[in-house]
């Protein structure tokens, strides 16, 4: 290895090094978790803190909006006052967020409190891979992304069932109460073993183009997680919101286009694996928690599992997830990153094709199959474009590249549920009623033996018993019509990874040569 690539002292092997990597996978494991943990616990929480059905929901999206807004500028903090300092900050400032939004007495100081954790727990995810990154040499960052990607990916999958669990067995507050200890060892370790990186005291706010920024994302994530609710279009709010949105983003593109010292550093997007990486982290975000977003109401709603069960079946998804990352760091070894994401991405959609023949009836040894697939897909893409991504990023611009991608994949997620649980209901609603169409005494299938015997359409109840069949039948196509949108959007993004070169390629540059060649 020549002098100009010789490793950070950050990145030598040695209880610093392990301890910074336990420091960094809590604090992602805390707020991955809090992204869906508190979904379960939502109806507990209404009756306890006397709010209405829209009240509670901003539990929710309160924590959404102020995450998005605040993921933005975290490299223009980490760069100003320091990565160490800020990690600390924010992660002791989410970890008292939560005991509060935990000891929350009513909906106004819930909905305060979570606000508090989306400020501090935007900075979590993007700071924790930058630090990871620079704690591991190059040849080893596979392997550090494998690690860094169990809990971002972990903590979406094991979120509802460990919110479940900790609500029927204690109560909801245990679903907040439960990052103290997580938090205490983050901040304590950090403390200690981490090192602070050089403070650009000269960076100077650019405070029109984040306010334009967070008014786009911010008005953009409120019409998307209110949408549903208020009928999307049909709604005056919402149509309000979306404006909101286009405009905030136009002034923010805009500005950033005409100014010397843009918001966000427009540099990232000149490097085409730092593009690439973008393009499949907003893949992955839509895929990942779209698919998550019908999963569990399917096998509550369709096959009539209760909630904890239905948690254990989808914990198989990241077993699968988990079996892939401690695979992948060896095989990029072997295959270049574009194969690997290729592969993860065929096996997701044939997972989804499967799925889309799912009914009320299937089994569980199905459902655990496929789950496992599809977790494993996830695996073989995730962190070959996490690590691939910054492979010819400069160093200067990794904290932003980080945000970034973090917040790609955030506003991914928000856009992906709400288009699957839109489809979702309207697909429902359209199924039922041409459904509804042929259940009719003069329907020879409705005289049949069998069938007459068991419903009767001159009763009431056989005519309420004929609506229950119907509703469940026009539920289990609406699904399978949402997997199956879902699967031709993964197949639509796989030619796409042409965009990304050759990781063998680059790797041998910047071993041998320059630390930043450009990939082939």
């Amino acid at each position: 290895m020549s002098p100009t690539t010789l490793p950070p002292p950050s990145a030598a092997p040695g209880l610093r090094r392990n301890m910074v990597t336990i420091c960094a996978m809590t604090a992602t494991i805390m707020q991955a978790l809090d992204t869906t943990i508190a979904n379960v616990a939502l109806p507990y929480m209404q009756g306890s803190l006397s709010a209405s059905q829209d009240q509670i929901n901003w539990v929710l999206t309160s924590y959404i909006v102020a995450a998005a807004i605040m993921t933005a500028p975290v490299g223009w903090i980490a760069n100003r006052f320091g990565r160490k300092r800020t990690f600390i900050v924010c992660s002791a400032g989410f970890t008292v967020a939560s005991v509060m939004c935990g000891l929350a007495q009513d909906i106004n100081q819930m909905v305060l409190f979570r606000l508090l954790q989306g400020v501090f727990g935007a900075a979590l995810v993007p700071l924790s891979q930058a630090v990871m990154l620079d704690s591991y040499t190059l040849q080893e960052r596979a392997k550090a992304m494998s690690i860094w990607g169990m809990g971002v990916m972990m903590g979406p999958i094991m979120g509802p069932s460990l919110g479940a669990w900790l609500t029927e067995t204690y109560s909801w507050h245990w679903v907040f109460f439960v990052n103290l200890p997580f938090g205490i060892i983050t901040v304590l370790g950090l403390v200690v073993f981490m090192d602070e990186t050089r403070k650009n005291l000269d960076l100077r706010f650019d405070w029109f183009g984040f306010g334009a920024i967070a008014i786009g994302i911010g008005s953009l994530q409120v019409a998307l997680d209110r949408g549903e609710q208020l009928g999307w279009l049909e709604s005056n709010e919402i149509i309000v919101e979306f404006i909101i949105a286009a405009v905030g983003f136009y002034y923010f593109l805009a500005h950033s286009f005409t100014t010397s010292r843009p918001f966000i550093q427009f540099a990232l997007f000149r490097d085409r694996n730092f593009l690439g990486g973008c393009v499949f982290m907003t893949v992955m975000g839509l895929v990942l928690y779209s698919t998550m977003a019908l999963s569990s109401p399917y096998l509550q709603n369709v096959i009539g599992y209760p909630i904890i069960t239905a948690g254990v079946l989808l914990a198989s998804r990241g077993c699968g997830t988990f079996v892939a990352m401690m695979l992948v760091g060896r095989l990029m070894r072997y295959f270049e990153a574009r194969t690997l994401i290729i592969s993860g991405l065929s096996l997701t959609a044939l997972s989804l094709f499967e799925m889309t023949g799912w009914t009320d009836q299937t089994g569980v040894r199905e459902i655990v199959v496929v789950s496992i697939v599809q977790g494993f897909g996830f695996g073989l893409v995730f962190v070959p474009l996490s690590t691939v991504a910054f492979l010819t990023l400069p160093g200067q611009l990794r904290t932003d590249g980080t945000s970034m991608l973090t917040l790609l994949r955030n506003v991914a997620s928000s856009v992906g549920i709400s288009i699957v649980i839109a489809q979702l209901t309207e697909g429902s609603r359209r199924v039922y009623a041409i459904l509804s169409e042929h259940i009719n005494p003069f329907n020879q299938a409705m005289q049949m033996p069998d069938v007459s015997g068991m419903i009767h359409m001159n009763t009431d109840s056989g005519r309420a018993m004929a609506d229950v069949m119907v509703a469940l039948q026009a539920q289990i196509i609406a699904f399978s019509q949402d997997y199956q949108l879902v699967m031709f959007f993964i197949l639509g993004s796989i030619p796409l990874a042409i965009m990304i070169g050759s990781t063998k390629a680059a790797l041998r540059k910047q071993t041998t040569g320059p630390e930043h060649a450009v990939m082939e």
